[in-house]
């Protein structure tokens, strides 16, 4: 059966992480089914952290302010989680299914695609994200 997302309630859901005003900053995109659909979401990227276990897979678009003295800027970030306990068929099928999430997620800075929980800290995804920023006006206080 092919994979199918709920483009309406996804879309609403990647506009709230979008919108400055809220304190969404994070929104999980998960399998119901063969369907695609907004998952939970939150203030504190912590509890999206806990989401992400080993028998998991799932999509998570993610805002973080970045920036330096000069400027403060939201930067997002699209997130492929693939637990370890994920079997290889589920894992191949994400890949191809994550096509389907970005015709909703259309504007982030840098893509994940992870299995190691090391790499979803909030300072290693800010790095890789601050890095793909550009201009970094505070250079003379690293």
């Amino acid at each position: 059966m092919a994979t199918k997302i709920d483009k309406e309630a996804c879309r609403a859901a990647y506009n709230l992480v979008r919108d400055d005003g809220s304190a969404v900053i994070w929104v999980t995109f998960r399998y119901d089914g063969a369907t695609i659909v907004p998952g939970d979401q939150g203030a504190d990227y912590q509890h999206f952290i806990q989401q992400c276990t080993d028998d998991v897979r799932l999509f998570a678009f993610v805002r973080f302010t970045t920036g330096d003295a000069m400027s403060k800027r939201s930067k997002f970030a699209l997130i492929t989680w693939i637990g370890e306990a994920v079997s290889g068929l589920q894992r191949a099928k994400t890949g191809t299914d994550k096509t389907l999430v970005k015709e909703v997620v259309q504007n982030f800075a840098k893509e994940f695609v992870i299995s190691d929980r090391k790499e979803l800290e909030e300072d290693f995804i800010r790095n890789e994200l601050k890095k793909a920023g550009g201009a970094n006006y505070d250079a003379q206080t690293e």
